[in-house]
């Protein structure tokens, strides 16, 4: 909705791009999203409640893992229940200052969680390639400085990201799409693919599939974190 303000225009709400038209497709896909964000809260909880427990996971892999799952707990939960939400009750709109805090929130802890893997993947690689100083590189001075770094980077990309976008491009949009990735998958697509619904579905799957099946990729393939989730079941 618009509101004529001395020759120019202020927006009130946006209206997202909408998964279906049709109301049996749109429950079914309530009932979708919400299958997967309980399945992100229980594989995610699970892991934070998990580390957090058992003393013996306190070493600079697992510290890094409870970051993670946090991250995604975040992402997902910043996207997620608004489209829910849009399903159950047929509505597109949402208003400009809910848009931008889901702006800034996504992009918060979507480039956080770019960060923390590229730290994962330095633990990894000082673990493997140079045991010996593993305990001296990481120490738990120098892993908590690093995961800070990560939610500050994504923070002041945020930060910057959410003011810029709002201050020359998005009040002069009508209609954006609930998953802000969209935006980065068609800067990556070949020119000759346009199709809204299209890029509606990849952000979809870009913003909301990853902190559901993380848990399973990073965390619970491994044995000594599976031994720790067993006892805490059973203890």
């Amino acid at each position: 909705q618009r509101q004529q303000m001395s020759n120019s225009s202020s927006i009130r709400q946006f209206l997202l791009l909408a998964f279906a038209d049709r109301r049996e497709l749109q429950l079914l896909h309530f009932w979708l999203f919400l299958g997967i964000y309980l399945a992100a809260l229980l594989g995610n909880g699970l892991i934070i409640s998990t580390i957090a427990w058992d003393h013996h996971l306190h070493t600079p892999m697992y510290f890094f893992l409870l970051n993670l799952s946090l991250l995604d707990l975040g992402c997902i939960s910043t996207t997620l229940p608004k489209a829910m939400a849009n399903s159950l009750w047929d509505t597109r709109a949402i208003s400009y200052s809910a848009c931008a805090a889901q702006l800034f929130f996504f992009l918060f802890f979507i480039t956080a969680e770019y960060c923390l893997l590229t730290i994962m993947c330095y633990d990894r690689y000082v673990a493997i390639c140079r045991p010996l100083h593993y305990g001296t590189l990481l120490g738990s001075r120098a892993c908590v400085h690093m995961a800070a770094a990560a939610w500050a980077s994504g923070f002041l990309t945020a930060l910057l990201h959410t003011h810029k976008a709002f201050s020359t491009c998005l009040p002069h949009l009508a209609v954006v799409s609930l998953f802000i990735s969209t935006c980065a998958f068609a800067y990556l697509k070949p020119p000759f693919i346009s199709s809204p619904s299209l890029d509606l579905v990849v952000s979809f799957l870009y913003s909301v599939v990853p902190p559901a099946v993380n848990p399973l990729i990073y965390s619970m393939r491994n044995q000594e974190l599976q031994d720790a989730v067993q006892k805490l079941m059973t203890g």
